[in-house]
């Protein structure tokens, strides 16, 4: 009797004893962190504690990257222009694509990482206006109308073979590291610009496309970029082939190569760009100009000689927003994707979708 009365207490004490050493075991939520793997499997509450936080970080995985859950904007519609497909992908696949398009891998880390978060800033802030041009589809590949986009297999065809497997994966650490975040002002996504070199200085936005200006969006200086090959270039023109080009548009130019105003800047942008001149009987924006002689910028001196009109162009791109070789000619300096991305764009802030 007394051995049976034992086992029935042994019986009741396990049963509630082996629960509450599991509970104290795992019921603080253990996490199997993989050292490389940039995944986290949670056993319990979702919150990593702050010693895994800190391993975590020294393993160089992150802690958003491919884990980071989209509120919204998780996916979007591409447009390829040549094919007219569209095709639907994450939010961070197709900014692979785009960062590496825009900006040479060779690139600083911290420039590459300030693309990524303008890029999808500028997508979401096309998303949430609804400015697509493109039927059913958010954006397109092309630069000209939206930002660049190219595969992963022509992206790796065009590198050098050594070189693929490191380019890509800086690309994606641009990506990953940076995932969810987008530019601010005053609570609102920004209509995030960005263009290749300011030629020192960049411009604001009404001088480009008319309307009002943003106040994001303020002409800014930036050192270092005339280290790059975009920073100046020449355009030269016989002087028929220049008066061909201006009145392909404007049939009644004439002009005067012995009135040596013939060609004269009347006003300058905050940019420094050329706002309004004078050539011939035109009075014409400088942005006009660019368009019509396809330089690559309105930052432009002329120079008339017998034969010919040579222009000397400083910067490339409309200039609005971030400089991307201003971007890598401050993480050369020093400067962290934030402090660049804050630099090109007035009173903003960095926040998560």
């Amino acid at each position: 009797m007394r051995k049976l009365i034992l086992i029935i207490m042994l019986i009741i004490l396990a049963t509630f004893t082996i629960p509450i050493i599991f509970t104290i075991r795992f019921g603080d939520g253990e996490k199997n962190v993989k050292e490389t793997g940039e995944t986290v499997e949670n056993i319990g509450n979702n919150e990593l504690n702050e010693e895994k936080k800190e391993n975590f970080a020294q393993n160089g995985a992150s802690l958003i990257g491919e884990n980071y859950e989209y509120k919204r904007y998780g996916t979007v519609k591409v447009l390829h222009t040549k094919d007219n497909s569209i095709e639907e992908m994450k939010m961070d696949e197709y900014l692979l694509g785009v960062v590496s398009a825009e900006m040479p891998a060779d690139f600083e880390e911290e420039a590459l990482k300030a693309q990524a978060v303008v890029a999808r800033t500028y997508t979401v802030y096309k998303i949430e206006h609804n400015q697509s041009k493109h039927g059913e589809a958010d954006i397109c590949d092309n630069s000209a109308c939206c930002q660049a986009w190219i595969s992963k297999d022509d992206r790796m065809a065009r590198w050098d073979e050594d070189k693929r497997e490191s380019n890509w994966e800086k690309i994606e650490k641009a990506v990953s590291s940076t995932a969810g975040k987008v530019v601010t002002y005053n609570g609102e996504v920004i209509d995030a610009f960005f263009h290749s070199n300011s030629g020192g200085k960049t411009e604001e936005v009404s001088n480009v496309w008319g309307g009002s200006d943003l106040p994001y969006l303020q002409s800014v200086e930036t050192s270092g970029e005339d280290a790059y090959s975009q920073y100046q270039s020449e355009a030269i023109f016989t002087k028929e082939e220049f008066e061909k080009k201006i009145k392909d548009k404007y049939p009644e130019f004439t002009i005067d190569y012995n009135d040596e105003n013939c060609i004269k800047v009347i006003e300058y942008t905050q940019g420094d760009r050329v706002k309004t001149i004078k050539i011939g009987n035109l009075e014409l924006s400088g942005v006009e100009v660019r368009s019509l002689l396809a330089l690559r910028s309105a930052n432009f001196t002329t120079q008339i000689s017998e034969n010919e009109i040579k222009f000397t162009v400083k910067g490339y791109g409309h200039g609005v927003g971030m400089s991307q070789t201003g971007a890598d000619s401050m993480a050369k300096q020093g400067s962290n994707y934030e402090e660049i991305i804050k630099h090109y764009y007035t009173g903003v802030e960095i926040t998560n979708l």
